[in-house]
């Protein structure tokens, strides 16, 4: 018989509970123990593969964890890790190899472009930036040796959104791995393994935790590729711990009716930032006038809680209107129930050239809000109120 799937509510709430099990806990138990006793030698080499033998290698919370990330995927297995950018590294690390080449769009984190300008070349691993939905200029860098296509979408801060099946057919057709963050659609706005993209990286620090009170990364996909990852995790000891992965089990279960709230706030907000007269530009995909507004609203369900935005002027006019709000904090990260705002060059993008800002359109006036879970009409107020510290020099009269 065909096992029912469940739909992503229920995943996230009991995605990798045995719902046959009675009197058993209702929440997932913390195993916070860094080893496990064995009876004999002969069962502690059995044990070698299991979740209950070193918590660097694995953790029956961490598993619980990891499960319920892969199904909410629809994936065979997922990985969590110590932070977001060590799930990435890791990653990399683990598929790639010195004279290997690397296809990545040029609209990705900030810290993402760092390592692969930066770091990767050090192993003798080149990359080379696209356009994020150039498909024709994917093809052109893709080179003998390269062995891995790098994605974000919706990028960061820009929210532009790529054509998964597009780039999963280019990578199938060359032979690549093909990898995407995916930590702003959420697993409950978009599946990119279903279009053909092998793995799927979140930031769980953001919306997966969703209370910003941990700090962990995940990756999901085929088993070979995970397995791969994880014997590159264990030899980096870049694992969880497993009070982090027990934060982030309690985060998953209230993901899918946290997000629902978030695209309904992000969507209102960014509708009434596009009419502001003090703002020159508003990024957000559900908005019609956005460059892929048809593909996202074909392969997300919700938009998100991101909205990025220019303001009229200066990038001290950005700074004015970000000190100015009171209900969205002024602080680095997003996917919390709390609304945050952040001006993406002095943080997320801070850590690379202006040069390669300027190249993926992060401009000194873009203002990125993570929208929370508050009310929607309140979250207005405060930017209707803060965007009134937008100074707009009018021109000089001639005559």
């Amino acid at each position: 018989m065909k096992r029912k799937s469940h739909h992503a509510e229920t995943k996230a709430v009991r995605g990798a509970a045995d719902l046959k099990k009675k009197h058993g806990p209702v929440s997932t138990p913390i195993y916070q123990t860094s080893t496990f006793e064995v009876t004999d030698n002969d069962e502690q080499e059995r044990i070698t593969s299991t979740d209950r033998y070193y918590t660097r290698w694995s953790n029956p919370t961490n598993t619980v964890a990891e499960e319920t990330i892969a199904a909410l995927e629809g994936v065979d297995a997922a990985l969590t890790f110590a932070s977001g950018m060590g799930a990435i590294t890791t990653t990399l690390m683990a598929l790639l190899k010195t004279g290997d080449h690397v296809v990545a769009q040029r609209e990705i984190y900030g810290g993402v472009s760092k390592f692969l300008s930066q770091w990767l070349p050090k192993m003798g691993i080149e990359t080379t930036f696209v356009d994020t939905t150039d498909y024709e200029q994917h093809a052109q860098a893709i080179r003998p040796n390269t062995k891995m296509l790098y994605l974000e979408s919706p990028t960061n801060p820009g929210l532009r959104v790529v054509d998964f099946k597009k780039a999963a057919a280019l990578a199938r057709h060359h032979g690549l791995i093909s990898m995407i963050d995916s930590t702003f659609g959420t697993p409950i706005n978009q599946h990119p393994a279903e279009y053909g993209i092998d793995l799927v990286m979140h930031s769980g620090t953001k919306y997966l935790g969703g209370h910003a009170d941990l700090t962990c990364g995940a990756v999901a996909g085929r088993r070979e590729l995970i397995e791969q990852i994880k014997d590159t995790r264990i030899t980096l000891g870049n694992c969880m711990d497993p009070h982090a992965s027990w934060l982030l089990i309690r985060g998953l279960r209230t993901l899918a009716v946290r997000v629902a709230r978030q695209n309904e706030n992000a969507q209102r907000v960014a509708e009434f930032l596009a009419q502001h007269s003090k703002v020159r530009k508003v990024y957000y995909p559900f908005l019609n006038d956005h460059p892929q507004h048809g593909l996202a609203r074909a392969q997300m369900s919700g938009a998100g809680g991101m909205v990025s935005f220019e303001v009229e002027g200066n990038g001290e006019n950005a700074r004015r209107v970000s000190e100015s709000l009171s209900l969205f904090t002024l602080a680095t990260s997003f996917g919390g129930v709390e609304s945050l705002v952040s001006i993406p060059a002095l943080t997320s993008h801070a850590m690379i050239s202006a040069e390669m800002r300027a190249e993926m359109g992060v401009t000194d006036q873009m203002v990125r809000l993570s929208v929370g879970i508050e009310n929607a009409d309140d979250l207005i107020a405060d930017l209707e109120s803060a965007l009134e510290a937008v100074v707009v020099t009018q021109p000089a009269q001639v005559g």
